[in-house]
């Protein structure tokens, strides 16, 4: 039996490849908001899809119900600057993540907040490295 004939469980509930990519958004950022760096509950679009905005990775972040509710379709960085919570370096890091820059984004944010980020060399952020390659095709 070829790889081609077999029949892949994500073929029969594409619900399930949508699962594991916004798991794996959350993998990222060690579960935190990319905002405020509360424990993220949702996904955020960045550029909000009510302005066009894409269900892709460099548009979804994860969020706390808090940012994401209090953001709503407002544009990001204006929104961002007027937090109490401002954090320069995590603006630095959404401007890397809507780039496509993970890698960058990843060290910015542990910059901002080393105890809830995973190192980027221990072996399940490899994993989840590997999972965001994989959704993205």
């Amino acid at each position: 039996m070829h790889n081609r004939d077999a029949v892949f469980l994500e073929d029969l509930c594409p619900k399930l490849s949508f699962r594991r990519w916004r798991k794996s958004l959350h993998t990222f950022t060690g579960k935190s908001c990319i905002y405020c760096g509360n424990p993220s509950e949702s996904i955020d679009h960045v550029i909000p899809r009510s302005h066009g905005g894409l269900s892709i990775t460099e548009n979804c972040v994860p969020a706390c119900l808090s940012c994401n509710g209090h953001k709503s379709d407002n544009e990001v960085f204006s929104w961002y600057r007027r937090q109490r919570f401002y954090d320069p370096r995590r603006a630095m890091a959404i401007r890397a993540w809507i780039d496509g820059d993970l890698r960058l984004a990843l060290r910015l944010l542990q910059w901002a907040q080393p105890s809830h980020i995973k190192q980027e060399n221990s072996p399940s952020s490899k994993n989840s490295e590997k999972d965001y390659f994989m959704q993205a095709a």
